[in-house]
């Protein structure tokens, strides 16, 4: 690191101190000196271990750890565990400081930012109105899951929310003396709460409770940044084209939900629950509406004394129920006031519930969002007309943006069921019907020529009369409350359909005949009323998935319901289980290679390709910097649409500080942009990358398939190294760890099989394979296999990110402490025959990368990443080696309820250590 480096960090550095500090005195203060010396001999051996592999230190480090009392276990890794969510914050803090000296200093735009993007596109030779025709087609979204791994309450949540607040406070303001001695008190008051606040649940999430989790980042965050985001971008148009002044852009990004439709593995998903999702998704539009109506009524105090307004303002004005004398004179008032009235009376109409604030009087509700943005827009005309353009800038601006973006549903909320419920379910309707129809005895080609025929027919299937298992109910009902759901809400309430495990033509129309029951797809309109989106997952799949929509798109009914869908169709990819599947390079490599020839067939059948990423946020699950991986798509693969999954463990890192959530929305928008519209600035990968690609993928998937699901005992390994068994009675998520009630690997969700290995430091899945891969690579050509790799990482973006993304997966893997989780397999032989294994495939694969990228050590060319390691592992690794301990003490039959919360507590700890990677 340079002094130049270093004088930037230096905000950093003193940040990170000052909440050491008053992390150390609160520890102090509530458990004595003896607590905070412990804390603090366990602090500095690890530094030292850390910073200068002094030996001494790690044997006195583990001598300490291994003899703490339950108590001061539990003490070690509060400690510890809060000093990583700390970190987390200044680090954060950290990026915002940055972002805004740059743009201080008018430094030329940083790349992934809008105004880079913008720039880049005009100095290219696009003109104004190419930005804009890809604006009226885009679409881009970010999709809120709930998962097994986010291990954060709200309540810390909370807690870090004031002490941002607090940082931030310090940075954007010179302080006198008493205004920094009242915010250091403030902080150590924050510290303190944060101590006091219990870091696990108490018990098991509910479905609405990770919904109602979800809500809290639209209050953070989404509510008020996404309008903040359009607005920016616009302003930034216009800069670059004065005509622009008055152009407001469509609304091409919006959030999107899983949680509480996705039914995949999770029973606890029902019709109740998804109509109590919806309309707990409205209440909080709603509130926010209806806040910023009253205080935007309090602003707009213009009086026609002194300012003229439109006609249609004052026949707003006219109908609103608002008859005070006090305001008769001021027309803008008057008319928020009936906007007020109406909204109010549409919130107790669609959830029962009155404001806060009681409306002026009676008014008619509106049926829809669209009219209530209607009579915004007449006070932005009139104000426009008016000489008052400024005014309109301010929060009637961002409130009609948020309108059009979050409607009444504020999310749309998509629905995702496995395939093989779908086929259970159509087979007992279909046998109910007809007693001769044996579905599941049916063929491929079998069972597609009997569901076009049901779903072309208006004939419904399900009686009433007959009585269905309860799963065939279920199905029925979430259908039909998801068509309610549209009616009350809005068209784009439930806008979207996933099927896992798509492997047929067939997982399709049964789908299809389901939502046709529900009223949701209209045969003789030849109307379908959602996407019908295929989620293609394992290896296999993802290689049959362009041969199956091809079949697809070769059926006249199908395509026929295309042309209501403005002839555009949704594929999801599936990152993690495909990586479970075939390892780390084969599910890239796979992923990419579908992604081509989708892009083809598409493009044969006229149909516009809507990619859906289902993206982890660790490497394991496809994670890894956004802004990269939507650049190293193949080219056409956007088509200025994109919809990616932000899975619960990184929700909160992305998204729970404001700015930073901005940024990482502003990210999706800009390389959406870039790779739609200046995809073809890299060249096609040349023939031989991808011959290349072909050999190391095959390699790496022999080398990942035969440690995984080839070498006998591997199963019990797995389960007797990492904390998988106590992840799954883990209180962080309401859907099983498991699709089935057994151990196989192949039953286990991905998302708790890389969990698992990033809480041992070894992150497997994230790496395994490739060492093995270039060496048989390199042997079958000893000439130039080092050149071409290497000619492969500088000139392709795909190869490029893989590595980079695998970089900073093994700079966060530590092997020496992976050892010790190693030895908590009680079998000495099996150990014997797995550990050096991946001990070997790890070196060798840290060897070969850096001769790829032709760098001495990890992450030479990525500082900030490696300043973020060397700041937060020397506390890490004390989480680690607690961690080993305790689960020896559980495992031999300690009861101790102390030893069960610190092995949770410290999840929790790595977790927050590790972001991205945990």
């Amino acid at each position: 690191m340079t002094d130049k480096d270093d004088d930037k960090d230096q905000s950093l550095r003193e940040d990170i101190r000052r909440l050491g500090r008053l992390l150390g005195d609160t520890v102090r203060n509530q458990h004595g000196d003896e607590a905070f010396d412990l804390i603090e001999r366990v602090r500095q051996n690890s530094i030292r271990f850390r910073r200068d592999a002094d030996q001494a230190a790690r044997v006195e480090l583990e001598s300490t750890l291994n003899t703490l009392t339950n108590d001061q276990t539990t003490q070690v890794i509060r400690a510890f565990s809060y000093f990583s969510h700390l970190v987390n914050l200044a680090e954060d803090q950290h990026h915002i400081r940055r972002s805004r000296a740059h743009q201080i200093a008018g430094s030329a735009p940083r790349q992934g930012s809008l105004a880079f993007t913008i720039d880049a596109l005009y100095n290219t030779g696009h003109s104004t109105q190419q930005l804009l025709d890809f604006f009226e087609h885009a679409q881009v979204a970010p999709v809120l899951t709930a998962h097994p791994t986010e291990v954060q309450r709200k309540s810390i949540l909370n807690c870090q929310m004031v002490i941002t607040r607090l940082l931030d406070e310090r940075d954007r303001m010179q302080l006198t003396p008493e205004e920094s001695s009242a915010n250091e008190e403030a902080l150590a008051r924050a510290v303190l709460t944060l101590w006091q606040t219990r870091m696990l649940r108490m018990s098991k999430l509910s479905v609405l409770d990770e919904v109602e989790n979800g809500l809290s980042f639209y209050d953070y965050t989404f509510l008020r940044e996404l309008p903040h985001l359009y607005a920016g971008l616009e302003d930034l148009l216009a800069s670059k084209d004065p005509s622009l002044q008055q152009m407001e852009l469509p609304s091409f990004m919006k959030m999107g939900s899983w949680i509480g439709g996705d039914r995949d593995g999770n029973p606890f998903v029902t019709a109740p629950i998804l109509e109590k999702t919806l309309a707990m998704q409205a209440t909080r539009a709603f509130k926010f509406y209806l806040e910023e109506i009253h205080t935007l009524g309090s602003q707009l105090s213009m009086a026609t004394l002194l300012v003229k307004v439109s006609d249609d303002l004052l026949a707003l004005a006219q109908r609103s129920p608002d008859h005070s004398p006090h305001r008769a004179d001021e027309p803008y008032r008057l008319a928020i006031s009936g906007i007020y009235a109406r909204l109010a009376a549409t919130y107790t109409q669609l959830l029962g519930l009155l404001p806060t604030i009681p409306p002026s009087g009676d008014a008619a509700p509106y049926a829809y969002a669209e009219e209530l943005a209607a009579d915004l827009d007449i006070i932005h005309q009139s104000l426009i007309s008016n000489g008052s353009a400024a005014i309109t800038r301010g929060r009637l601006r961002h409130l009609r943006r948020a309108v059009r973006v979050f409607g009444f549903y504020l999310a749309p909320l998509d629905l995702r069921q496995n395939s093989d419920v779908h086929e259970r379910v159509v087979a007992e309707l279909l046998q109910a019907a007809n007693p001769e129809i044996d579905y599941l005895s049916l063929n491929e080609d079998q069972r597609i020529e009997l569901l076009v025929k049901e779903i072309s027919s208006a004939r419904p299937l399900a009686s009433p009369y007959l009585t269905y298992s309860e799963e065939t109910q279920s199905e029925l009902a979430i259908y039909r409350a998801a068509a309610t759901a549209k009616q009350r809400y809005g068209d784009g309430a439930v806008p979207n359909c996933i099927i896992s495990k798509t492997d047929g033509v067939s997982d399709m129309l049964e789908l299809a005949l389901l939502l046709k029951e529900a009223g949701l797809l209209h045969p003789a309109e030849g109307r379908l009323d959602v996407n019908i989106i295929p989620l293609f997952e394992t290896i296999e799949d993802l290689q049959n998935s362009a041969p199956v929509m091809d079949r697809l798109f070769s059926i006249p009914a199908y395509a026929r319901l295309l042309g209501s869908r403005q002839q555009a169709q949704e594929v999801m990819l599936g990152y993690s289980d495909s990586n479970k599947d075939g390892g780390f390079l084969t599910s890239g490599w796979e992923l990419y290679k579908a992604e081509l020839d989708l892009i083809q067939v598409f493009a044969r059948h006229q149909v516009r390709l809507r990619l859906f990423h289902g993206r982890g946020g660790s490497v394991g699950r496809g994670g890894g910097p956004s802004y990269q991986a939507i650049l190293a798509q193949p080219a056409g693969a956007v088509q200025g649409q994109i919809r990616l999954t932000e899975q619960g463990e990184v929700i909160t890192a992305k998204y729970g500080n404001p700015e930073v959530g901005r940024r990482n929305l502003e990210v999706l928008a800009a390389a959406t942009m870039e790779a739609s519209l200046l995809a073809h600035q890299e060249a096609p990968p040349r023939p031989e990358f991808l011959s290349a690609m072909e050999e190391l993928s095959a390699h790496a998937f022999k080398a990942y398939r035969h440690l995984v699901y080839e070498t006998e005992g591997f199963e019990q390994y797995f389960w007797e190294s990492t904390v998988i068994s106590e992840i799954a009675g883990l209180n962080i998520g309401s859907r099983p760890a498991s699709r089935k009630k057994s151990t196989a690997i192949e039953d286990l969700r991905a998302i708790p099989w890389v969990f698992s290995w990033a809480q041992c430091r070894l992150m497997l899945p994230g790496w395994f394979g490739f060492g093995a891969a270039v060496q048989a690579y390199f042997q079958a050509h000893p000439d130039n296999g080092l050149q071409t790799l290497q000619a492969m990482f500088r000139d392709w973006s795909f190869f490029s990110t893989v590595l980079s993304n695998m970089e900073m997966v093994l700079a966060k893997s530590d092997i020496g402490i992976a050892s010790r989780y190693a030895e908590l397999v009680k079998d000495d032989s099996l150990r014997a025959r797995i550990f050096p294994r991946i001990q070997a495939e790890h070196a060798l694969t840290i060897e070969v990368l850096k001769s790829i990228s032709g760098q001495d050590e990890l992450l030479a060319a990525n500082p900030l990443l490696a300043r973020s390691i060397r700041n937060r592992f020397p506390y890490l690794s004390p989480l680690n080696h607690v961690q080993v301990e305790l689960l020896e003490r559980f495992r031999q039959g300690d009861t101790d309820e102390r030893v069960r919360r610190g092995i949770h507590l410290s999840i929790n700890g790595i977790a927050a250590g590790l972001r991205n990677s945990g």
